[in-house]
């Protein structure tokens, strides 16, 4: 079974602030699937993206219209 992180978690995991998770989950940076207005993190992709060193190709249950998308 998958391990979900919050935001909290997952900052406190990787050592950095939540806005900069957020930031990064938005921009597509970090592998995030969105529910409603929170954010949540599978433990196991993000391993495996610090393990590849890589931005993933694209986001996962993202809207296309949400705020913060560029056009």
């Amino acid at each position: 079974m998958p391990q979900i992180m919050t935001t909290k978690e997952l900052a406190k995991y990787l050592k950095l602030h939540e806005i900069t998770i957020c930031k990064y989950a938005a921009d597509g940076r970090i592998p995030a699937i969105r529910i409603g207005r929170v954010w949540r993190f599978d433990k196991d992709a993000i391993d495996k993206w610090i393990g590849e060193g890589t931005a993933p190709a694209s986001k996962v249950g993202s809207k296309e219209s949400g705020k913060g998308m560029k056009k």
